[in-house]
């Protein structure tokens, strides 16, 4: 059996809560793991699903999905802290404070 060709992520049609939604599972799954490295890796693709949805929240000036954003950097820096990561959290707890 011949595998197919692997499938882009639509992460970027993704409007930007559902972009927030998807970090937040993110950093969910990456707060109850036990293994640092996987959450290094899923607190990666949190930060990633954030900036795509601060990218496209600025565009249409959704300010209350902007505030929601923040929250979640500050929680991904809180998460990051706790794993020992703490140069990596100090540049998502800076993305928050720069969101508001």
């Amino acid at each position: 059996m011949a595998l197919g060709k692997i499938v882009e992520s639509p992460r970027s049609s993704l409007s930007p809560q559902k972009m927030l939604v998807l970090a937040n599972v993110y950093l969910t799954t990456a707060s109850i793991t036990e293994d640092p490295e996987i959450a290094l890796v899923l607190c990666h693709d949190t930060e990633a699903s954030l900036s795509e949805a601060k990218k496209a929240a600025r565009r249409t000036g959704d300010q209350s999905t902007i505030e929601r954003i923040a929250s979640t950097y500050f929680g991904l820096g809180d998460l990051l802290k706790n794993w020992g990561y703490h140069n990596h959290a100090q540049v998502s707890y800076k993305k928050a404070e720069k969101l508001g």
